[in-house]
């Protein structure tokens, strides 16, 4: 009898991951080495394409924080811009208050209206007679990168309804990876990009915790490319895209360890150090934007009550939770480069994938 193959290693896809290539990439994951390793975390995908229409590359991805009836209990997070050439919704809030409340949702950057509206949509579908009983506002996170040069980005082919499908699809377990979801068009190092994956397990006073992280990856040039400390870019094979970076990353952080505001602000900011380790230096064109929150101390439904109390993990503890960051958006980048497929999109173009037996061959 066949056992099923590791979700740490191999991808729903059946493609193999950084880690079932035998890439020497550190730290200890979890389970699935995916973002839903913090329990309560799903995430759920709209993917569109047509094999008779070549300029249709896109979709929705859907992160949900709580599980489904718990969405209405705000969520306590941070966010950072290392380059502000995109947008992230809701994060003026954020960095007002402390938190947010509903599913994050991303996709492209001319559907981020859509996924907002359609998040709203969907959280009144869900809690409408409390939001109208009690007179609460709804600022939703919607965050999208660019996938304009494979996909008719100016055709607006995601619809409120593709944001519902994919938020009411969330589950638990192994994510796809890849050309799927929010990340279906987009393109990493001038390779196909997407959606990525991974986790880390961190061992803090004795107490294990879970960070997972979520990328969509649309961003970076070939030359720059660096795997594993090892600058590949120029070794490896393949038709140049463009001269000039053109692209976006999203990274959205989560973890079950208590932590105030602040500290999940300073969580965000490492994706940064994370997205820098693959070789990007943020260009300009770029919007890498970056939201880091906790599953921990949730308060209840809004309203919010008339005290709150937060216990939080001391700062002196925070460099082991830095570093489960730092890794694992830089292997959640890879994941999403190695689960991509060839992409003919609009135009003719057309965008490789990277070979993950050559990129293992570099290092064997």
């Amino acid at each position: 009898m066949s056992s099923s193959p590791d979700p740490a290693l191999v991808s729903p896809s059946g493609s193999l991951r950084a880690r079932g290539l035998g890439l020497p990439v550190p730290g200890r994951t979890g389970l699935h080495n995916a973002i839903t390793d913090v329990a309560g975390v799903t995430v759920g995908m709209t993917t569109l394409t047509d094999p008779a229409n070549p300029a249709l590359h896109t979709g929705v991805t859907a992160i949900l924080p709580r599980p489904r009836q718990d969405l209405l209990a705000p969520v306590w997070g941070g966010a950072f811009a290392m380059n502000g050439n995109g947008e992230m919704t809701g994060t003026h809030w954020l960095h007002e208050a402390g938190w947010f409340t509903g599913p994050i949702t991303i996709t492209n950057s001319l559907s981020l209206g859509r996924a907002h509206h359609g998040t709203i949509r969907w959280m009144i579908r869900e809690f409408g007679p409390r939001l109208d009983r009690h007179g609460l506002w709804l600022l939703p996170v919607a965050a999208e990168t660019y996938d304009g040069w494979l996909n008719d980005i100016y055709a607006q082919s995601v619809t409120e309804d593709h944001v519902l499908a994919a938020i009411d699809a969330a589950t638990a377990g192994p994510v796809a990876e890849g050309s799927v979801g929010g990340g279906t068009g987009m393109i990493a190092y001038e390779y196909k990009g997407g959606t990525g994956t991974a986790s880390r397990v961190v061992t803090l006073k004795g107490k294990d915790y879970t960070v997972g992280v979520l990328v969509q990856a649309n961003h970076g040039l070939r030359p720059w490319l660096t795997v594993c400390g090892k600058p590949v870019g120029k070794a490896l094979p393949g038709k140049a895209v463009w001269t000039q970076e053109k692209g976006s990353i999203i990274a959205i952080v989560t973890t079950d360890a208590p932590l105030l505001p602040i500290q999940l602000q300073r969580l965000a900011r490492r994706a940064a150090i994370g997205i820098g380790r693959g070789g990007t230096p943020s260009g300009n064109n770029s919007g890498d934007i970056f939201l880091a929150f906790s599953t921990a101390n949730s308060p209840g439904p809004l309203p919010e009550p008339p005290e709150l109390s937060l216990t939080a993990v001391g700062n002196d503890l925070l460099d082991p939770m830095f570093m489960a960051v730092v890794e694992a958006v830089d292997e959640a980048v890879l994941n999403a480069m190695l689960a991509a497929t060839p992409c003919l999109g609009r135009k003719g173009r057309f965008v490789e994938a990277l070979d993950g037996a050559y990129l293992a061959s570099l290092f064997s």
